[in-house]
C-alpha cells in the first residue's frame, strides 16, 4: 500500500510517499514543494495543484493523508493553509484516492508515543522508523512523513 502524507502550506508543502508492506514501512519519495513569495495566491495554489498531480499521476497512491487544520494565533496563516488543504483534498477526490486527516496531536502520539512531543523528537522517530541516515529536511517534509507513518500505524 502506498501512502502519501502531506503537510499543507502555500509557501512550503511537505510531502512524503511511503510504502507499507505488512508491518514494514519504507520511504519511496519525500521532499517539499515551494512557491514564490511574491506570486498571487491563485497562482500559488495552481502550482501546488500541479506539483501534487504530478506525484499522484506518477505513483497512484492508495491513500492520501493530510494534517487536519488547527487554529493558531495567525489567522492569515490558517486561511492560506486552509486553501492549500482544499487544493489537496480536491486532488484526492479528482484522482479517486481516499483522503484521511489527523490532528498534530494524533500524529505525535502515533509516531513518538507522546502527544506533546517536540518537532525534534518526531523527526528523530521518523528517521528511526524509516531507517534514514539523517532527519528529513525541511520540517515540512519530516511532518509529511510523520503524517503518513501515523496513518500506516492507524489503518488495519
Amino acid at each position: 500500500m502506498l501512502i502519501l502524507g502531506i503537510d499543507p502550506g502555500t509557501a512550503t508543502t511537505g510531502y512524503g510517499l511511503i510504502e507499507k508492506t505488512g508491518q514494514k514501512i519504507t520511504p519511496v519519495e519525500y521532499s517539499c514543494w515551494r512557491t514564490p513569495a511574491g506570486l498571487p495566491m491563485p497562482q500559488r495554489l495552481l502550482m501546488l495543484s500541479e506539483f501534487l498531480e504530478e506525484v499522484l499521476g506518477k505513483y497512484s497512491p492508495s491513500h492520501l493523508v493530510v494534517e487536519e487544520l488547527f487554529f493558531n494565533r495567525n489567522v492569515t496563516t490558517v486561511i492560506s493553509v486552509g486553501q492549500a488543504r482544499g487544493v489537496i483534498l480536491l486532488a484526492a477526490a479528482k484522482y479517486k484516492i481516499p483522503a484521511y486527516e489527523y490532528t498534530p496531536l494524533q500524529v505525535k502520539q502515533a509516531v513518538a508515543g507522546y502527544g506533546k512531543a517536540t518537532k525534534q523528537q518526531v523527526q528523530y522517530m521518523v528517521k528511526a522508523i524509516l531507517g534514514l541516515k539523517e532527519c528529513p529536511k525541511p520540517d515540512d517534509t519530516a511532518d509529511a512523513l510523520a503524517i503518513g507513518i501515523c496513518h500506516a500505524f492507524t489503518i488495519r
